[in-house]
Protein backbone atom coordinates (compact mmCIF):
# COMPACT_ATOMS: atom_id res chain seq x y z
CA UNK A 1 0.00 0.00 0.00
CA UNK A 2 1.22 3.51 -0.83
CA UNK A 3 0.72 5.80 2.16
CA UNK A 4 1.10 9.58 2.13
CA UNK A 5 1.86 11.18 5.48
CA UNK A 6 0.98 14.89 5.63
CA UNK A 7 3.21 16.47 8.30
CA UNK A 8 3.79 19.94 9.65
CA UNK A 9 6.18 19.40 12.56
CA UNK A 10 3.55 20.12 15.20
CA UNK A 11 2.54 18.04 18.21
CA UNK A 12 -0.28 16.72 16.03
CA UNK A 13 2.25 15.24 13.63
CA UNK A 14 3.88 13.51 16.59
CA UNK A 15 0.50 12.11 17.68
CA UNK A 16 -0.09 10.81 14.18
CA UNK A 17 3.32 9.10 14.13
CA UNK A 18 2.69 7.57 17.56
CA UNK A 19 -0.65 6.29 16.26
CA UNK A 20 1.07 4.67 13.28
CA UNK A 21 3.69 3.10 15.56
CA UNK A 22 0.95 1.55 17.70
CA UNK A 23 -0.79 0.03 14.66
CA UNK A 24 1.53 -2.47 12.97
CA UNK A 25 -0.89 -2.90 10.06
CA UNK A 26 -0.25 0.76 9.15
CA UNK A 27 3.48 0.89 9.92
CA UNK A 28 5.04 -2.05 8.10
CA UNK A 29 7.96 -2.61 5.76
CA UNK A 30 5.53 -3.88 3.14
CA UNK A 31 4.10 -0.37 2.65
CA UNK A 32 5.62 2.51 0.70
CA UNK A 33 5.69 5.83 2.58
CA UNK A 34 6.01 9.41 1.45
CA UNK A 35 6.02 12.27 3.95
CA UNK A 36 4.92 15.64 2.60
CA UNK A 37 5.08 19.07 4.13
CA UNK A 38 3.68 22.18 2.49
CA UNK A 39 5.11 25.68 2.95
CA UNK A 40 3.03 28.77 2.35
CA UNK A 41 4.28 30.78 -0.60
CA UNK A 42 6.15 33.95 0.23
CA UNK A 43 4.52 37.15 -1.03
CA UNK A 44 5.51 38.01 -4.62
CA UNK A 45 7.38 41.15 -3.56
CA UNK A 46 9.49 39.23 -1.07
CA UNK A 47 10.25 36.52 -3.63
CA UNK A 48 11.39 39.06 -6.21
CA UNK A 49 13.45 41.03 -3.68
CA UNK A 50 15.22 37.94 -2.36
CA UNK A 51 15.76 36.15 -5.65
CA UNK A 52 14.91 32.64 -6.77
CA UNK A 53 17.97 30.91 -5.27
CA UNK A 54 17.44 32.38 -1.78
CA UNK A 55 13.73 31.59 -1.85
CA UNK A 56 14.31 28.02 -3.05
CA UNK A 57 16.93 27.51 -0.32
CA UNK A 58 14.49 28.87 2.29
CA UNK A 59 11.74 26.47 1.18
CA UNK A 60 14.19 23.53 1.19
CA UNK A 61 15.48 24.35 4.68
CA UNK A 62 12.00 24.80 6.13
CA UNK A 63 10.84 21.54 4.59
CA UNK A 64 13.88 19.68 5.89
CA UNK A 65 13.23 20.94 9.44
CA UNK A 66 9.86 19.17 9.32
CA UNK A 67 10.70 16.11 7.22
CA UNK A 68 14.02 15.02 8.78
CA UNK A 69 12.57 14.12 12.22
CA UNK A 70 9.64 12.29 10.59
CA UNK A 71 11.91 10.20 8.35
CA UNK A 72 14.17 9.51 11.34
CA UNK A 73 11.19 8.37 13.45
CA UNK A 74 10.06 6.02 10.70
CA UNK A 75 13.59 4.67 10.22
CA UNK A 76 13.72 3.85 13.94
CA UNK A 77 10.64 1.71 13.33
CA UNK A 78 12.26 -0.10 10.43
CA UNK A 79 10.59 1.69 7.53
CA UNK A 80 11.96 4.14 4.99
CA UNK A 81 10.08 7.19 3.80
CA UNK A 82 10.62 9.58 0.96
CA UNK A 83 10.36 13.24 2.00
CA UNK A 84 8.68 15.79 -0.27
CA UNK A 85 8.47 19.54 0.28
CA UNK A 86 5.84 21.52 -1.59
CA UNK A 87 4.83 25.18 -1.74
CA UNK A 88 1.24 26.38 -1.99
CA UNK A 89 -2.12 26.17 -0.26
CA UNK A 90 -1.66 23.21 2.10
CA UNK A 91 -5.00 21.42 1.83
CA UNK A 92 -5.27 21.55 -1.93
CA UNK A 93 -1.59 20.73 -2.45
CA UNK A 94 -1.74 17.66 -0.20
CA UNK A 95 -4.93 16.37 -1.83
CA UNK A 96 -3.48 16.89 -5.33
CA UNK A 97 -0.26 15.05 -4.46
CA UNK A 98 -2.27 12.16 -2.99
CA UNK A 99 -4.29 11.85 -6.18
CA UNK A 100 -1.45 12.43 -8.67
CA UNK A 101 0.82 10.01 -6.80
CA UNK A 102 -1.91 7.36 -6.78
CA UNK A 103 -1.67 6.87 -3.03
CA UNK A 104 -3.94 4.35 -1.35
CA UNK A 105 -4.20 6.25 1.94
CA UNK A 106 -3.47 9.74 3.23
CA UNK A 107 -2.73 10.02 6.97
CA UNK A 108 -2.51 13.28 8.88
CA UNK A 109 -2.83 14.66 12.38
CA UNK A 110 -5.53 17.18 13.12
CA UNK A 111 -6.07 19.80 15.79
CA UNK A 112 -9.65 18.66 16.20
CA UNK A 113 -11.26 22.12 16.15
CA UNK A 114 -15.02 22.05 16.46
CA UNK A 115 -17.38 23.08 13.68
CA UNK A 116 -17.30 26.74 14.70
CA UNK A 117 -13.49 26.79 14.72
CA UNK A 118 -13.39 25.30 11.23
CA UNK A 119 -15.91 27.83 10.00
CA UNK A 120 -14.00 30.79 11.40
CA UNK A 121 -10.38 29.68 11.02
CA UNK A 122 -10.52 27.06 8.30
CA UNK A 123 -8.53 23.89 8.61
CA UNK A 124 -5.98 22.08 6.51
CA UNK A 125 -7.68 18.77 7.29
CA UNK A 126 -11.04 20.20 6.23
CA UNK A 127 -9.51 21.39 2.95
CA UNK A 128 -7.88 18.00 2.38
CA UNK A 129 -11.20 16.23 2.98
CA UNK A 130 -12.94 18.62 0.59
CA UNK A 131 -10.44 18.06 -2.23
CA UNK A 132 -9.21 14.50 -1.74
CA UNK A 133 -10.30 11.53 -3.81
CA UNK A 134 -8.01 9.33 -1.70
CA UNK A 135 -9.18 7.86 1.63
CA UNK A 136 -8.02 10.07 4.53
CA UNK A 137 -7.20 8.91 8.05
CA UNK A 138 -7.28 11.82 10.51
CA UNK A 139 -5.56 11.26 13.84
CA UNK A 140 -6.65 13.50 16.66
Amino acid sequence: MKILLAVDGSAYTRKMLDYLASHPELLARTHEYTAVTVQSALPPRARSALGKDVVDQYYAEESDKVLAPVCEFLAQHGVQAKGVGKVGPAGETIAKLAEDGQFDLLVMGTHGHGALGKLVMGSVSTQVLAHSTVPVLLVR
